[in-house]
């Protein structure tokens, strides 16, 4: 429940607008208490958070936690609105699909190859006309060369595989498509989309890493089964990206380091977990003082295992001592210590908000313009869709303040609906709401938003969003002013 006081600040802020500093407005609304945020249950409890050894979730369990491929919106659980309701636009951003570890999560000694056949990363240049215009399709193929003595010096995982890390695996490409077709299957009558893509009403847009643009090729095809050919909108220079997101915030880094590295809160857990460091250090070899990071959170140990295990591989065992093995019971461990460090980065710290607020806030405002736009009728996009990353839905849903707050997994998914209402124009707003639905339903926050301040984001009058933003993000101005404030 939403404490008085708190509601009290919120909705002064809302009156008065953007406040003068974000840095002391934000107004924080913790999360639920539940096993994913309670450090006794993650370090002594028993069990996964949810699904890590396969794509496929059960229909009579599908909206449960699925790491390997998370919901998302599909016909067969979809609510449609009243008819007094008609869909306008509708905004989708989402992470990327199943893939290989990062290649900085693969120096295990340990030896698990990975497989990547035909799978592999497109790229070539493309020109307007001539020889140009139909290029070969150059897919690339990692490998490794026994002669080459650096390849000693690399993680085992990389020896004997032709897989890039990382790399969306032929798994991935396959949930991807099936994404993308579900999508279609809800949204294609809605929106009165063509079986091929309109690049006047659809916009699609990728990161500069390449997983994105993997995803976007089995996406788009199963959204667009006509279409062979689309361009991706990219915010290309590091310096300004908000999808990734890569602009400049050093006060944002300022206030993470602050409930973070330099806080006991945060160190309680690492420490806590000491025994379960050395069990797993003593499989992998990684020194207990390593230098790249494997010990400041799971996040190392998190994306190696789950990988393997949404692929159906093992866990790990020591090649030194194959007795020594990574148990199903400490990697689910590691799955509930890893949703406990998502739960405090973005929604349990009193500052999370504010860190949100300032390291993803340029895309909020991205996304209001978006809105802004239709609602004026100075655009004819009826739906743009965003492929990113765990490190830009987490954020989101931080600034969102959702009520219960997990690690985003493969193809986690946010869907912004806008809708106008049928009808004569209420003279004290506009006729537009604005539905927001997390892993395929509408969202449940800790805002005091929503019917009778619920916190549940179901059509809820556009403009109630808009001055959240407003109080929380500010304007571009606001948000640069605030990002180089230290």
């Amino acid at each position: 429940m939403v404490l008085p006081c708190l509601e009290a600040v919120f909705l002064f802020v809302l009156t008065l607008g953007f406040p003068a500093s974000i840095a002391t407005n934000v107004v924080h609304f913790p999360p639920k208490s539940t096993n994913l945020n309670n450090l006794t249950f993650v370090l002594n409890g028993t069990g996964a958070p949810g699904i890590f050894d396969t794509s496929i979730t059960p229909d009579e369990e599908y909206g449960i936690y699925n790491w390997c491929n998370m919901p998302h919106v599909r016909k067969r659980e979809y609510r449609t609105p009243s008819s007094d309701f008609r869909l306008k636009y509708i905004e989708v951003i989402h992470r990327h699909h199943k893939r290989t570890p990062y290649n900085t999560n693969t120096f295990f000694k340990e030896d698990i190859p990975w497989g990547c056949n035909e799978a592999g990363p497109i790229y070539y240049g493309k020109g307007p006309e001539g020889v140009a215009s139909e290029p070969t399709v150059v897919q690339w193929s990692a490998y490794t060369n026994p002669d080459n003595p650096f390849t000693n010096t690399v993680g085992p995982g990389f020896v004997g595989s032709n897989c890039a890390f990382p790399q969306i695996s032929t798994e991935g490409l396959t949930d991807a498509f099936t994404h993308g077709a579900d999508l279609r299957s809800v949204y294609g009558e809605l929106l009165g989309l063509s079986t091929r893509l309109d690049p006047s009403t659809f916009k699609i847009r990728v990161t500069d890493n390449q997983i994105t643009s993997q995803v976007a090729g089995a996406l788009l095809h199963g959204l667009f089964p006509e279409s062979s050919q689309a361009t991706a909108l990219i915010e290309i220079n590091e310096a300004f990206d908000s999808l990734q997101p890569t602009y400049s915030c050093p006060s944002a880094n300022s206030v993470f380091t602050q409930y973070t590295t330099d806080s006991s809160n945060w160190t309680e857990h690492l420490t806590a977990a000491k025994n379960l460091y050395q069990s797993l250090d003593n499989v992998s070899g990684i020194a207990t003082q390593d230098s790249a990071g494997w010990h400041t959170s799971f996040d190392h140990y998190y994306d190696n295992m789950s990988a393997k295990q949404c692929h159906s591989k093992s866990l790990p065992c020591s090649v030194n001592d194959t007795s020594l093995c990574v148990s199903q019971a400490q990697a689910d461990t590691v799955y509930r210590l890893g949703n406990y460090e998502y739960s405090y980065y973005y929604r349990d710290a009193p500052q999370s908000t504010l860190y949100s607020s300032l390291h993803y806030g340029a895309w909020v405002l991205e996304l209001a313009g978006h809105l802004r736009q239709q609602m004026e009728g100075k655009s004819q996009v009826r739906y743009f869709h965003n492929i990113a990353h765990d490190g830009s839905i987490a954020p989101l849903l931080g600034i969102l303040q959702v009520a219960e707050m997990v690690w985003p997994g493969m193809g986690s998914e946010v869907v912004f609906e806008l809708y106008e209402k049928n009808g004569a124009t209420n003279s004290k707003s506009s006729n537009f709401f604005l539905r927001v639905l997390w892993s395929g339903q509408p969202i449940q926050t800790s805002l005091p938003l929503g019917q009778n301040n619920n916190g549940v984001l179901d059509m809820i009058p556009v403009e109630d969003f808009f001055g959240y933003v407003n109080a929380t993000v500010g304007t571009g101005s606001d948000l640069v002013k605030a990002c180089n404030s230290n």
